[in-house]
């Protein structure tokens, strides 16, 4: 069995396969290699494809008429994506997916895929249940946005992405932007919120470094709005 196969042989949807089938699935995969910030599929395309992430990371964004963007989701090496034409033909897709750094993943269209998920019920039970957890994702989004203010949110995403790192400043690896677009507000309100923490004590931020002073104030916040 060669490299690819055997990785596809640790996804739950794929273990079951017996090994000739994941060597033909493994087979049948295109490979395709996208630069960072580079576009994958756009909203509104109709694309009846099945993604598998072999290195790099994906986001899935919404976009509205005022150039407003919102990280839907985050696909990570060995997680899969697929378009709603994959299941449902002439869908378009609700998410763009853009490169988030230099990626690589394997492709399969929906013609090819297909004939294995009818013959496997557990693999359909599998993909099932990954659906099910994807649902449970968006409502979770859907449920921080109607409900929490944006100062829980972004308390949230900076708990999320630098806590543990202790009294040591740690790089700022998020622009203003892309703050926003992970929790659907403006650079405008997140560099409010960002001068408010900081004046009240809870974080130290400079224009490349940042540091949380406070966690549990931090905390307090993501659980309050």
């Amino acid at each position: 069995m060669n490299k690819f196969a055997q990785e596809l042989a640790q996804d739950s949807i794929f273990a079951s396969l017996p090994p000739t089938e994941l060597e033909e699935l493994a087979h049948l995969a295109i490979p395709r290699n996208y630069k960072k910030k580079e576009w994958i599929v756009h909203r509104g395309d109709i694309w009846p494809h099945l993604l598998w992430v072999e290195s790099g990371k994906i986001l899935g964004l919404k976009e509205s008429g005022e150039g407003r963007s919102l990280i839907a989701t985050t696909i990570l090496p060995q997680e899969n994506f697929w378009g709603l034409a994959f299941f449902q033909e002439d869908m378009p897709m609700p998410v763009a997916l853009v490169a988030d750094e230099d990626t690589k993943i394997r492709l399969w269209s929906r013609q090819q895929f297909l004939p294995y998920l009818l013959k496997n019920g557990k693999m359909s039970w599998e993909f099932s249940r990954q659906m099910v957890l994807r649902m449970q994702q968006a409502s979770e989004i859907l449920e921080s946005l109607a409900f929490q203010q944006v100062p829980g949110r972004l308390a949230n995403l900076l708990l999320e992405r630098y806590s543990g790192s202790g009294d040591s400043p740690v790089a700022r690896d998020l622009t203003l932007d892309q703050m926003a677009a992970h929790i659907g507000s403006t650079r405008e309100m997140v560099c409010r919120a960002l001068y408010k923490f900081s004046d009240d004590g809870i974080i130290e931020i400079t224009r490349t470094d940042f540091l949380i002073s406070s966690e549990s104030r931090l905390g307090d916040i993501a659980h309050r709005d």
